[in-house]
């Protein structure tokens, strides 16, 4: 089992939170499809709880902060100065949605939007580091997004993490981000089935067994599972309409 006990590098995909308009529903499927338990809400983190995987964080999960909004995963960054990665974010025409806002004593987070409305977010880690388990069934495996101009969201992520993108090899014309290293995701345009922006992907031992087990429970397959270089993956939609994908990983990473 992947895990790690260091906060992630600066621009790296380190977290995601689910936020439900039923707590105890989303525990439930969530639970029973990545294998997860949850510690006790914190009164202090306005209900706030962590999903783990063999004893290890692997997301979040917490109310909708208003009636209004829509339940979603988001995607958190690592970083290493939450509060000059913001000023970088406006600098390159991005908008903060959420201040720097410390979370003592686990780490600062900010949510922002690219320049064409994506969310997003920051985690500058202090007692908490993210994602301590990944690359593993029911962990953090992956990240990507759709977006309506490619071109613009690479100068954008640029600017900000320091991402460099590898051409476009994928069949769907996506190009891989990374920062000096192995792939970390990928970003291309909109297509069928994609939702628009970013999608955090979970792995699986069994797309095919994922997708399944989701259309059982009410939920939808928007992109059928299909093979790509970096392994299977279907894009699925759970009962209350929040996207998210999945791809083929073995268990012990």
């Amino acid at each position: 089992m992947p895990t790690r006990n260091t906060p992630w590098p600066h621009g790296t995909p380190c977290w995601t939170d689910y936020g439900a308009s039923d707590v105890e529903a989303a525990k439930d499927f969530y639970g029973r499809l990545f294998g997860w338990e949850f510690a006790d809400a914190n009164p202090e983190y306005a209900g706030y709880l962590l999903a783990t995987r063999n004893g290890e964080p692997a997301a979040g999960l917490s109310p909708l902060m208003s009636p209004a909004d829509s339940p979603a995963w988001t995607t958190y960054f690592a970083a290493d100065d939450a509060r000059a990665t913001a000023a970088r974010i406006r600098e390159a025409g991005g908008r903060i949605v959420v201040e720097p806002w410390d979370v003592a004593p686990l780490g600062t987070m900010v949510i922002a939007l690219d320049t064409q409305a994506n969310p997003f977010g920051l985690w500058q880690a202090d007692q908490h580091i993210g994602a301590r388990v990944y690359d593993e069934p029911g962990a953090l495996a992956w990240a990507e997004a759709a977006v309506a101009n490619p071109a613009a969201a690479q100068g954008f992520y640029s600017q900000v993490f320091g991402f460099t993108f590898r051409g476009q090899a994928d069949a769907d014309g996506a190009a891989t981000f990374a920062i000096g290293g192995d792939p970390l995701g990928t970003l291309g345009a909109l297509l069928p089935g994609s939702p628009k922006g970013w999608t955090v992907c979970f792995g699986m031992e069994s797309v095919e067994d994922a997708v399944a087990r989701v259309h059982a429970e009410g939920g939808r397959v928007t992109r059928a599972p299909e093979d790509t270089d970096h392994g299977s993956f279907a894009v699925l939609e759970d009962p209350w309409g929040a996207s998210f994908s999945v791809r083929a990983t073995p268990a012990g990473g």
